[in-house]
């Protein structure tokens, strides 16, 4: 498996005034760094699309991003995932290439999606704008789901705390899949971590469809930057009912959520956040009634 991590000599400035960074104002030092490599999937023998994440987990990458697409919605329907061969200049198998078998009865996609897809964008090359807004065979507005405005601004700092990969680079973001109980409290099912933030929730999400969960009712998807159109739309064919960003939605993103029944909170930090659609699913913190 391709390294998630590299190390690479910089040179820090240090300008705080202190009297050490006058005697020393620049220093040489390494710094850890993320990995971003491409990855071609196949379908078959036919290349469908290159994208640039970070190694690691590429199976569920490969699933996720097929039912991102409006390819596959059941685990049945993936037959098989394997890397094809591909070595570096030194002879290193480079693990950047996943061939993924569908069922027979599948109908396979449009290749026209068979375009570079950066590290930034989840939905580059899709052939027209309607492409982008795929029918779902899941209904996240008619998922009962309720969850507490206290339990939800607290799912930030959980996330947080288990990204491991920003702990050591800084240059991630992170997707984390939770499971709302019946006592009302969260449970983190599955974290993962990429340059990009839609890979980071494909590889959520084809987590999910390999362990055949898939709708996922009755969770939460909290992510660690904004809320884009792409993100509103991958939770919705996975069936999530809430989306939750750190930072703020764009106003395609609100419009989709609307459109497709989804809650999306927005500004998540720990002691406040803002609903932009689907405030019915959230309870309301219990005031006290004054003696």
């Amino acid at each position: 498996m391709g390294r998630v991590t590299q190390r690479r000599k910089v040179h820090k400035y240090v300008l705080d005034g202190s009297p050490n960074a006058l005697e020393f104002p620049v220093r040489y030092r390494e710094d850890v760094l993320a990995v971003e490599e491409p990855l071609e999937i196949r379908l078959g023998s036919m290349s469908y699309s290159v994208t640039m994440r970070t190694p690691g987990h590429d199976f569920d990458l490969v699933a996720g991003f097929l039912v991102s697409e409006g390819v596959i919605w059941d685990s049945g329907q993936l037959v098989s995932l394997r890397f094809c061969a591909g070595e570096d200049e030194n002879g290193v198998q480079t693990f950047n290439v996943v061939e993924a078998q569908l069922r027979p009865d599948v109908e396979a996609p449009s290749m026209g999606r068979h375009v570079y897809t950066s590290s930034s964008c989840g939905i580059c090359g899709t052939d027209s704008i309607e492409s982008v807004s795929k029918s779902s065979h899941f209904t996240p507005a008619a998922d009962p789901l309720s969850v507490s405005a206290e339990v939800l601004a607290s799912l930030p700092d959980i996330l947080r705390q288990s990204q491991r990969l920003f702990d050591d680079t800084g240059g991630v973001h992170a997707a984390g899949l939770f499971r709302i109980g019946d006592d009302g409290g969260a449970n983190l099912l599955c974290l993962r971590e990429d340059v990009g933030r839609h890979n980071a929730v494909d590889k959520v999400v084809g987590w999910a469809l390999r362990e055949g969960l898939l709708p996922l009712s009755g969770t939460v998807l909290q992510v660690s930057g904004r809320a884009s159109f792409e993100l509103v739309q991958k939770a919705a064919l996975a069936g999530i009912p809430v989306l939750a960003a750190v930072s703020a939605p764009s106003s395609l993103a609100v419009e989709l959520a609307e459109a497709s029944g989804l809650t999306l909170a927005g500004f998540s930090r720990g002691t406040s956040l803002n609903i932009y659609a689907g405030d019915g699913r959230i309870r309301r913190p219990v005031v006290a009634a004054p003696a």
